[in-house]
């Protein structure tokens, strides 16, 4: 008899989760609410993990792997007729003012690219090289180029993954859903209208984790973090080569074939979920942007967008079966790395939903560090 494994949330982790279960000999339902403020909705696309100075080999072993397994996905959605993805490998400008800083970089990510060759070739351009293949930028600003990067449009990935994972047999439901709990084992979910069994249910409902545990005793430790972000069209310009852009700040500039995204704000936790674009927010993008990017000023502001990243207390996704119950796993707190952590995490969620070895140290990602029982 096949599996029946629910999953709870349709970002870009559940998506990616309900992908990978469709090709195997499982029933899968994929279950989303709709909620407005996904944090897919709140990230910029960029995929370039390998010159991040964050020190956490933990992380930088899902965003490394995240960055890697991108095209096999890309090209099994291709596949399976899935050709609006959102991805293409565009290449990444890291722009610094310092010479200095540049070759630090530099050596970073060639000592990195050992064990991560999909970096691909490691330049230093100068400001001259750097304005050629991003003409908005600052005048002084170097850069360091890595080949190898991309950018993602969160939400048509989104859609590719859910449409792949609905021409392979998974079933999707746009509704609310509770747990439901018969002892110690979680056995379905409650709709609407309804009720489904299931041998697992998997929760990856982002920022919305702590509502869904709440009532069967566990209090999930999360916090959802507001991005605001805007989108530009550059009338007369062709942007759909241009680089993505990472300055020496925690907001970024990843251009499209008809678009320029720039942001996202990281705001304080007890924000909580406001759905509000503020002024406040909108002046620090724009000021942000234009201090690295002064050719953008002429852009159309032709959208905003705001969503909401779950962080757990360390700062690193946790992925695991809940205790103390059988037949419930999650994963959670992809941060602001979720679309370049998210489909790799998917992989691992479905090899974990069915009993199989995974590529990743569990220890290191423990769901013990996010969650207490009342």
């Amino acid at each position: 008899m096949k599996k029946k494994i629910i999953i709870i949330g349709a970002g870009i982790l559940g998506a990616s989760t309900a992908y990978q279960l469709s090709k195997t000999n499982t029933d899968v339902i994929l279950i989303d609410r709709n909620e407005p403020g996904q944090a897919t909705d709140a990230a910029t696309g960029i995929i370039c993990p390998w010159l991040s100075k964050r020190r956490n080999q933990a992380w930088y072993h899902l965003a490394k792997n995240g960055a890697k397994i991108y095209p096999t996905i890309i090209n099994e959605l291709e596949k399976d007729g899935e050709k609006e993805t959102g991805y293409k490998q565009v290449g990444a400008l890291s722009v610094r003012a310092k010479k200095e800083t540049l070759l630090e970089m530099k050596e970073i990510a060639l000592k990195r690219r050992v064990n991560a060759p999909e970096i691909g070739e490691v330049t230093i351009l100068n400001p001259k090289e750097t304005r050629k293949l991003f003409p908005p930028i600052a005048e002084g600003l170097g850069a360091v180029h890595v080949s190898g990067a991309a950018r993602v449009d969160g939400g048509k990935l989104r859609k590719a993954l859910i449409n792949g994972a609905l021409k392979n047999g998974v079933k999707y439901i746009q509704d609310s859903a509770s747990l439901i709990l018969e002892g110690q084992t979680v056995t379905g979910v409650k709709l609407s209208e309804s009720t489904i069994k299931a041998d697992t249910v998997i929760a990856t409902n982002g920022a919305w984790m702590k509502e869904l545990l709440a009532p069967i005793g566990i209090t999930f430790s999360s916090s959802p973090q507001k991005g605001q972000l805007i989108q530009l069209h550059m009338p007369d310009v062709d942007t759909s080569e241009w680089p993505v852009i990472m300055p020496p700040s925690n907001q970024s500039i990843v251009p499209f074939d008809d678009r320029v995204i720039i942001g996202a704000t990281h705001e304080k936790k007890e924000v909580g979920f406001d759905h509000r674009i503020t002024a406040e927010g909108m002046h620090r993008v724009l000021f942000t942007a234009l201090k690295f990017a002064p050719g953008l000023g002429n852009g159309t502001i032709i959208g905003t967008r705001v969503g909401f990243r779950p962080y757990t207390p360390e700062y690193l996704p946790v992925i695991g079966k809940i205790p103390p119950y059988e037949g419930l796993i999650a994963a959670n707190g992809l941060g602001a790395s979720g679309l370049t952590t998210g489909p790799y995490l998917g992989t691992q969620l479905a090899k974990l939903a069915l009993d199989q070895p995974l590529d990743i140290d569990l220890q290191h990602y423990d769901i013990h560090e996010a969650l207490m029982n009342d």
